[in-house]
């Protein structure tokens, strides 16, 4: 599901650029000039800390946008966006977009609930860590993505499309923690295995 549809950003000036993997879109700190939208690909939306370390604020999927946040408020970007695949990505410049929002209220409305659902995301997993265990933190991480994969095709079970590494560097575990969770999670029947890939039933008792 498209967050604009491509035919708008087009008529509006947006061009397409390919993205190789490990590329960077934009950096941490540096000053926003242009709406993106994720057309094919993945992309990681992160932070690096002194040591080297990632962060990952998000995995973007396709139709999704990411680095909203300097369009509305004028600051740098708080993240970089680096391509986890080969991408293609829509680029619309700033100026285009604000004049797209000031024309058009349901998609101001759509981006209210966007970065507020972001911001929910944000609470919950921030409590998570403050309180919780690391299955907790796990669980909250993947019921936030098998929500936002139901709103797009409403999949009877969802598939956990994530490497080790991925999940522990967006819940601030470590890799073996995050394969042990897993492992116990799997036992208690709150995830399943299959041909080694991980599901999680759709069901909102599951969690």
């Amino acid at each position: 599901m498209e967050m604009i549809h491509e035919d708008i950003l087009l008529t509006l000036g947006a061009v397409y650029k390919r993205v190789k993997k490990g590329e960077y879109i934009f950096r941490e700190g540096a000053k926003c000039y242009y709406y993106y939208q994720l057309v094919q690909g993945k992309i990681s939306w992160l932070n690096l800390d002194e040591d080297g370390k990632i962060f990952i604020q998000s995995i973007i999927e396709p139709g999704e946008s990411f680095g909203e946040l300097p369009l509305f408020d004028g600051e740098p970007y708080a993240a970089s966006a680096i391509a986890e695949t080969d991408c293609i990505i829509l680029q619309l410049p700033k100026s285009a977009f604000q004049l797209l929002l000031k024309e058009n209220t349901d998609i101001l409305f759509s981006f209210n609930k966007l970065l507020a659902q972001r911001m929910r995301y944000k609470f919950l997993l921030l409590k998570d860590v403050a309180y919780h265990t690391p299955e907790q933190r796990i669980l909250t991480l993947l019921h936030h993505f098998k929500q936002k994969e139901a709103r797009h095709n409403g999949h009877a079970d969802f598939k956990i499309d994530f490497t080790r590494q991925q999940l522990a560097a967006m819940s601030g575990l470590r890799v073996e923690t995050v394969i042990r969770v897993i492992k116990n999670l799997s036992k208690k029947g709150q995830l399943y295995i299959q041909r080694g890939k991980v599901f999680m039933l759709n069901n909102e008792n599951s969690i």
